[in-house]
């Protein structure tokens, strides 16, 4: 009896054309038996929008052995959405997300598309690994990832995550890397975000940029911190932000106004 290769569902929040997500296909297509259902243009920034004011669409764009390929009108979440109820055979055994142009570091994980389809798949009860890599240029090079890529995803395949846990792993733009490197969300903030781009006299049109500020720069466990030391930054993300220690001092302070 031949047995079954895992099911893996890939999507990303760069689109269906972005090198980084043809490169992940690449490094993982002897894993497993893959399915892509990838927005059909760029949602960057989208976190865990969906859409809910308009039908979603998908097409299938490309069938061989072994991987199907689909593009999505929606959200990376919505593409989660439509590949488990419509697309895949059974749930997959691993939702992958990238590679993304550029980090999701620090607090960029709760703005980011590519997270916000691995928590999706997390909530699901799917084991879930974000990859993205510090560089945001279309052209930027991904080969300097495939074998961490294909370990990682190698050992997620072979061991269980905590529950309502999924893994953000982010790649400094380097050719070499020192290691591996577990770590925590490095703790900032944006500022100066908004850049002004007056049209026909129309001075309240902006483009969102600004410039990230760091709080804890010092701290040597951050996912900030191992990157710009040259680690691929592994952080394990929990779903539930619930802060449990402050629950009795805010219950006893509300018992006060009732």
């Amino acid at each position: 009896m031949e047995i079954s290769k895992p099911l893996i569902l890939v999507t990303n929040d760069d689109g269906i054309m972005s090198k980084g997500l043809s490169a992940l296909i690449k490094f993982i297509r002897p894993l497993g038996e893959i399915v892509v259902m990838a927005p059909d243009s760029a949602r960057s920034g989208s976190s865990g929008a969906i859409t809910s004011c308009e039908p979603i669409h998908y097409t299938q764009v490309r069938q061989d052995v072994g991987l199907s390929v689909y593009k999505c009108s929606g959200t990376p979440v919505d593409c989660i959405k439509v590949a488990l109820n419509k697309v895949c055979s059974h749930k997959p055994d691993l939702v992958l997300a990238g590679i993304n142009h550029g980090d999701n570091s620090a607090t960029n994980v709760y703005n980011s598309g590519t997270m916000g389809a691995v928590i999706e798949g997390c909530l699901d009860g799917i084991k879930s690994i974000a990859f993205s890599l510090c560089d945001h240029e279309m052209n930027a090079d991904f080969e300097p990832q495939a074998i961490i890529v294909r370990q990682i995803t190698t050992w997620a395949l072979q061991h269980e995550l905590p529950e309502l846990t999924c893994l953000n792993v982010n790649f400094p733009k380097l050719l070499d890397y020192k290691g591996l490197k577990v770590c925590k969300m490095a703790r900032g903030y944006w500022t100066r975000e908004l850049d002004p781009c007056p049209r026909r006299g129309d001075d309240h049109y902006f483009w969102l940029g600004g410039e990230y500020i760091e709080l804890n720069v010092d701290d040597g466990e951050s996912d900030r911190r191992a990157l710009a030391e040259g680690y691929v930054a592994i952080t394990p993300t929990k779903l539930d932000v619930t802060d449990y220690q402050y629950m009795d001092k805010l219950q006893r302070e509300m018992d006060l106004l009732s």
